[in-house]
């Protein structure tokens, strides 16, 4: 599948089967990650590949994050605020974004999680001080069906009219 059928097709899963998934498609979702373009090639990034069930029940407190409980894994994004003050944020994000178009190229489901309580996801994994944690994927193999409308993934989405201009705003 090329990548432009990737973006079309993934979406976001919060329902996943309990197979595990294997180290060596964790050690290719990983390698995607330090592929990643950062700012200045300064890479502050590091990934956490969270698969203890009690980790992950920790970590499926937060309002929306229930379901990582029932993931298989847990991928916790963090940068380093010293290497790059200004970038890191940005930086990990393209990093974790590769990793969600890996794993979708290799059948495997993913889902955003911004709600966490920063210090007690850093205490849990004994993140340093100069980290900040980014965002958390939930990661693994989907029970949920995605539903096609023909070739597809049914998704509302503003037109590109909406979303481009062209010189200057509106336009």
């Amino acid at each position: 599948m090329d990548v432009i059928e990737v973006i079309r097709t993934r979406r976001s899963i919060r329902k996943y089967s309990q197979k595990p998934v294997p180290k060596k498609i964790l050690l290719k979702i990983a390698e995607v990650a330090r592929l990643a373009p950062s700012a200045s090639n300064l890479q502050p990034w590091h990934f956490i590949f969270v698969t203890d069930g009690d980790k992950r029940e920790q970590l499926s407190h937060s309002r929306w994050a229930g379901f990582l409980a029932e993931s298989p894994v847990v991928v916790v994004g963090c940068g380093d605020q010293k290497v790059s003050p200004s970038w890191y944020r940005v930086d990990v994000t393209i990093a974790l974004e590769h990793i969600v178009l890996a794993a979708a190229s290799m059948g495997l489901g993913t889902c955003w999680i911004g709600s966490f309580e920063e210090d007690e996801v850093k205490q849990l994994l004994k993140i340093p001080e100069n980290y900040r944690v980014v965002a958390l994927l939930a990661l693994g193999y989907p029970l949920e069906k995605i539903v096609t409308s023909g070739k597809h993934p049914i998704h509302e989405r503003k037109k590109l009219d909406q979303i481009v201009s062209y010189e200057e705003f509106g336009k």
